[in-house]
């Protein structure tokens, strides 16, 4: 298997040669987005995460891209987002979560910003916010009971769970008017303050997810019921909210 880049920029030239031969005019633009255009991009664990914008004509020709996709995927290149800007604009309504996380943190790989142009009705945000939330905390809910109470399999489920919940506390932010740190703890740590939720316990969270913590499996246990606390507590505070 192919080595993931040390640094994202290292594969730019290449990876976008390989869609220009294969869309040509078709071919809008290319974003990197998410942590590899950012300051938590780990290599070799961090996926690189593409949006690449095609005419309304080059997204009906999506064959002739799958070899190239599948040979990507073996450097830590994930399936790119592949989108036409009349999709893009009317996503940015249905998926205002999505797109906001994207807009916070991208590069321009190739041709043109197609996302410069977003903007986000905050009362769209609170509506997804709410819907994931609460899909989040049933989800978490039945998670727990299938682990039967396995410190190691509540482990496996704050892991999977966790990377989520910061997209969301960013557009929590992003509701207050508040400025948006740069890095997962410093994204925790505002939304906890702004929201008044305990900061604490999704830290000890991501210490779980990142596997660097030295919590007994009672301590385990203990913090997933108070994961499950803090977000019912977020899904009362967001039910209210008026934007």
């Amino acid at each position: 298997m192919a080595k993931a880049p040390k640094n994202p920029t290292e594969i730019f030239a290449e990876i976008t040669d390989d869609y220009r031969r294969i869309f040509a005019v078709d071919l809008i633009s290319i974003i990197l987005y998410g942590s590899g255009a950012g300051e938590d991009y780990l290599p070799g664990k961090s996926d690189l995460n593409f949006l690449i914008t095609l005419t309304d004509s080059g997204i009906e020709k999506l064959d002739p891209a799958l070899e190239t996709v599948s040979r990507w995927r073996k450097r830590n290149v994930a399936i790119p987002l592949f989108m036409t800007r009349s999709y893009l604009m009317g996503a940015q309504d249905a998926y205002p979560i999505e797109f906001l996380n994207m807009k916070r943190q991208y590069v321009v790989v190739s041709g043109e910003d197609v996302l410069a142009g977003l903007a986000f009705d905050p009362c769209h945000i609170r509506l997804q916010l709410e819907r994931e939330l609460r899909g989040k905390l049933l989800h978490l809910r039945s998670g727990y009971l299938a682990t039967g109470g396995s410190a190691r399999k509540i482990r496996e489920l704050i892991a999977l769970s966790l990377t989520a919940f910061v997209s969301l506390f960013t557009a929590l932010l992003y509701l207050k008017n508040q400025d948006i740190p740069q890095g997962k703890r410093n994204v925790i740590m505002a939304a906890g303050t702004a929201f008044d939720f305990d900061a604490v316990v999704f830290l000890k969270c991501e210490e779980i997810r990142k596997k660097t913590d030295r919590f007994s499996s009672a301590e385990v246990r203990e913090i997933f019921r108070s994961y499950m606390k803090e977000v019912g507590r977020l899904c009362d505070q967001i039910e209210g909210m008026e934007v």
